[in-house]
């Protein structure tokens, strides 16, 4: 590298820093960053007299933006020096046992979010600063009160700094991107772009809506006496803080490198992203006279994991149909290697992401893999493009049966029920426990049944014989009784589970059994204004209803001769009583299962919702009620242990 590549990579890296730090919008992965990171340090430890003052090798931590007041940290928050291989644990750890021979080691992961500090003056929360440049930060002390996981008050009365990463768990990040989707607002590449986005909102109220969790990592100024580092966390976690999973103590490198394996191993496990682990020194007064350097402390280091996010090219998008006939698309991408797993396809999840992505054949794209997940494409690197990238079209027909497509919205679906790629899991579910449970016909047997070409539609299984299954491999007369007499036995079970059986998109147990009671036989001829009116049924889904008996009416009138399944018997109007009529939540643990609550309560004319809303006419709760008890609380709603809720009746 020469000057003049050495100056455009300082550039290239604070162009990334930029996006990464202050705009929340990463332009590449990890892995390129610190390649390029590391070429530009070797470049300056060849040339101490060449370096730029711009250079990121000269910065410690974010950048800083200009939307919070600034604040300065009582003292310095540091950077680590970061190491990715056995090779690197072994340099690292003979620098450090050259400063003192008699040391352990603190190791715990090393959590994907977003650094801040907090300052506590006399037992309370004063301030709450981004991490910034290491010495200024952003004042965010609004935002950090909503953290549920940070105690406003501690009982710990010196002044005290106590340093963390604030997280959001995976099932949370998932839960943020699909509001963010219903709302068509641009989704979050990842967990700890989301957690930064999250935290430095100037709306508090953004900020207390995405749950974000606050786990301690160490501390700055403080007067605490203890002498080793484990010591002094547990401490911390004392004062009211949530410990973060998973630390240990070792003492050298074999057990430092098998704490990592381990660790690397279950990563996928965690609740949270790690990118990595941290190792400390644990003995505080080796911490001291260790020091610092000019960007790192010699005492800690971190120990990434291998890169999950790749750079690749997307080839072309297929199209896969599933049982219910939704179309989906994948990305056919170029082969890449991601810790150690050649990756070749991407899910794409609909076709509004390809859109709101502007995702094309020929783009370079940033995919995340986790464990055995399917990758997902997270970011298209819309500055790399040259022209040649051609626009993916909405497919119009169905890719398998050429039928005409439903065109709702996100999801774009067949709804031809005799459509070779949908028949092998419309069977399986046909015949499963929640629909007309058919003991005897999984999966093996179903693409047997499948691939025999005795069976080419659900209609088909009622046409097989003891004679023709006999003829097939592996089918013996036992066998082949046993499945015609579960055949025999899916005759005459309740409507709702006919209905549930057929598969329908949005349709499940719950709005089949609202069909079966408002409508019995006559539900393939109800009104969409009709169906509309039924309690817990909107316009998506009667679109759904419709247009799925439109395309499959004579086949639903011949499975409906076949199996005549029971119509329902209209139930008793329930007696007067407070429930009546109004809708109700159960939570925690009460006296009997929660299913008997249930049962008793629709009897007696109740709906019962699994979630709380403005809806909501009672939250009858038992021990551990959790969440759905504060909701009902801040909306007012009226809420009954089970002893009121029996003494009301």
């Amino acid at each position: 590298m020469n000057f003049n590549d050495y100056k455009q990579a300082v550039e290239q890296l604070n162009i990334y820093a930029r996006h990464y730090y202050v705009l929340d919008d990463p332009l590449t992965t990890d892995e390129v960053y610190d390649k390029l990171y590391h070429e530009v340090l070797a470049y300056e430890e060849s040339n101490p007299n060449n370096i730029l003052s711009n250079s990121p090798t000269q910065r410690v931590g974010d950048l800083i933006s200009d939307g919070f007041t600034k604040a300065p940290h009582l003292s310095r928050m540091w950077s680590l020096e970061d190491i990715f291989d056995s090779e690197g644990l072994e340099k690292w750890l003979i620098k450090t046992y050259k400063l003192d021979e008699n040391i352990t080691f603190y190791c715990e992961p090393k959590f994907d979010g977003a650094s801040l500090n907090l300052i506590y003056k006399d037992g309370k929360l004063f301030q709450g600063i981004t991490r910034g440049d290491g010495e200024i930060g952003e004042l965010i002390t609004q935002n950090v009160k909503t953290i549920r996981s940070i105690p406003l008050t501690i009982k710990h009365k010196e002044r005290i700094e106590i340093r963390g990463e604030v997280v959001i768990f995976k099932d949370d990040f998932i839960k943020i991107n699909d509001e963010r989707l219903k709302n068509n607002e641009a989704i979050f590449a990842n967990p700890r772009n989301a957690a930064a986005g999250s935290l430095r909102q100037l709306d508090s109220s953004i900020t207390a809506s995405r749950n974000l969790v606050f786990l301690p990592y160490g501390v700055g100024e403080n007067t605490l006496e203890h002498k080793l580092l484990s010591d002094k966390m547990t401490y911390i976690y004392e004062l009211g803080f949530k410990k973060p999973p998973n630390s240990s103590l070792c003492k050298g490198f074999e057990e430092i490198e098998e704490a990592y394996k381990a660790m690397k191993r279950d990563r996928d496990s965690y609740s949270m992203l790690l990118d990595g682990m941290v190792i400390k020194v644990n003995e505080i007064s080796s911490q001291i006279d260790m020091g610092y350097t000019v960007k790192v402390p010699r005492f800690s280091v971190a120990y990434k994991f291998p890169a999950v996010e790749k750079i690749t090219t997307v080839k072309e998008i297929t199209l896969q149909v599933g049982r219910t006939g939704a179309v989906t698309p994948v990305a056919i991408v170029e082969p890449t290697d991601i810790d150690g797993v050649v990756v070749e396809r991407a899910t794409l999840h609909n076709f509004d992401e390809i859109d709101r992505k502007d995702i094309r054949l020929g783009d370079r794209v940033i995919i995340l893999r986790s464990g055995d997940v399917i990758p997902k494409i997270i970011k298209v690197l819309t500055h790399e493009r040259n022209g040649n990238e051609i626009k993916f079209e909405r497919p119009k027909l169905c890719p398998v049966c050429q039928s005409e497509l439903l065109q709702e919205d996100v999801l774009i679906k067949c709804q031809n029920l005799t459509c070779e790629a949908r028949v092998i899991n419309s069977i399986i579910y046909f015949a499963s426990k929640p629909c007309l449970d058919i003991d005897g016909l999984g999966n093996k047997i179903v693409e047997a049944l499948f691939n025999s070409g005795l069976v080419k539609s659900v209609v088909d299984l009622f046409d097989l014989t003891l004679e023709k299954l006999l003829k097939l491999d592996g089918f013996k007369e036992k066998k082949s009784k046993n499945l015609l007499e579960s055949l025999e036995n899916a005759k005459g079970k309740d409507y709702w589970r006919f209905i549930n059986s057929l598969g329908i998109e949005h349709v499940g147990e719950v709005a089949s059994k609202t069909l079966s009671d408002n409508f019995g036989f006559a539900f393939i001829d109800a009104s969409k204004e009709q169906i509309v009116e039924c309690d817990g049924i909107g316009n998506e889904m009667a679109e759904s209803i419709l247009e799925f008996v439109r395309v499959n009416r004579e086949t639903i009138l011949e499975l409906q001769n076949i199996l005549k399944p029971k119509e329902p018997i209209k139930k008793e109007e329930a007696y007067e009583n407070p429930f009546k009529g109004k809708t109700a939540v159960l939570t925690g643990t009460m006296s009997v299962s929660r299913g008997v609550i249930k049962e008793m309560l629709e009897n007696l004319g109740a709906k019962i919702s699994g979630n709380v809303s403005k809806k909501t006419d009672f939250l009858i709760y038992g021990k551990d009620a959790g969440s759905k008890y504060d909701k009902a609380k801040k909306l007012d709603v009226k809420c009954l242990n089970e002893n009121e809720m029996r003494e009301l009746l």
